[in-house]
């Protein structure tokens, strides 16, 4: 159980710290395939961090997106600003304004290719468990 005041966990809550319990959150659940995408450096891109991951169904999909929610808000009392594609389970977005995380389906992974997109960016690759 956390102790801190909602106030005291929000300003403990650094870019990295947030980062590192998204990526927790997603191994909780066994997304695969896990980068994570440094956009401060280039211009014009919509946040600081991009993380993505796969999900091999919807079911498992939408489940890491709910744990992700779910954790940080436990955790760091953050809720993401905006979050898409609940419903469908192919791409679940959630954004926390300088993260955002894309929890893709294989194939709509592929679609997008976001990181070969903002490939310019530094990438991090994480193991799946």
């Amino acid at each position: 159980m956390n102790y801190l005041t909602r106030e005291a966990r929000r300003e403990t809550v650094t870019d990295e710290r947030l980062n590192d319990l998204i990526i927790d959150c997603i191994q909780d659940i066994k997304g695969k395939d896990i980068i994570k995408l440094d956009l401060r450096k280039l211009e014009d891109a919509p946040a600081d961090y991009f993380i993505i991951c796969t999900g091999d169904s919807s079911t498992q999909i939408k489940a890491i997106g709910n744990r992700i929610s779910e954790r940080v808000l436990e955790e760091a009392d953050l809720k993401p600003y905006h979050v898409e594609g609940k419903q469908f389970g192919r791409w679940v977005l959630l954004d926390y304004y300088q993260t955002l995380v894309h929890v893709f389906h294989t194939e709509t992974r592929e679609f997008y290719d976001l990181e070969d997109l903002w490939s310019d960016a530094e990438t991090t690759t994480y193991e799946n468990i």
